[in-house]
């Protein structure tokens, strides 16, 4: 009897180590600039903040979803204040999470900031032409060469 409590009581350790380990221990950082299309207060027992932003490389261009995950009430706040406005969110990559309640994805933003310039246009810049005035008909005493036949068997057009 004993044996089975301590071995329970292991598994038990275990398994409160590994939820530390990957809440506490970020996997990767950094961050994403994009518009907020969603953001919402979600779950049944444990309420996080579920957002999604559009990240668009240059304009016209189909943009690119960032689904995240937010803990921190003074977070979504920021988030919510900045609405409307291209934002950069800085964030922390939390892998096997063992359960939802600490959010629905693996990216946890731990701050947000307003961008104010817009994407550039990675298309290169078209000057305007000056009109080119407009050349005069051959003369009278110039004559010009006749196009080559094609190959026989060839359609031309």
């Amino acid at each position: 009897m004993r044996a089975i409590s301590l071995f329970l009581g292991l598994i038990l350790l275990t398994l409160i180590g590994w939820l530390w380990l990957t809440v506490s221990w970020s996997y990767s950082e950094g961050e994403r600039a994009g518009y907020v299309q969603k953001f919402s207060r979600k779950g049944w027992l444990c309420k996080t903040w579920e957002g999604e932003i559009a990240m668009v490389t240059m304009p016209g261009a189909i943009p690119d979803r960032f689904e995240f995950s937010s803990r921190d009430d003074a977070v979504a706040a920021q988030i919510n204040a900045l609405a409307g406005q291209r934002v950069v969110l800085t964030y922390q990559q939390h892998k096997f999470i063992p359960t939802s309640c600490f959010g629905e994805t693996e990216y946890f933003v731990t701050s947000a900031r307003a961008l104010n310039d817009q994407p550039a246009s990675l298309a290169p810049a078209v000057a305007p032409q000056a009109a080119q005035p407009l050349q005069p008909p051959p003369s009278a005493g110039t004559t010009t060469p006749p196009a080559p036949a094609a190959p026989a068997g060839t359609v031309g057009y």
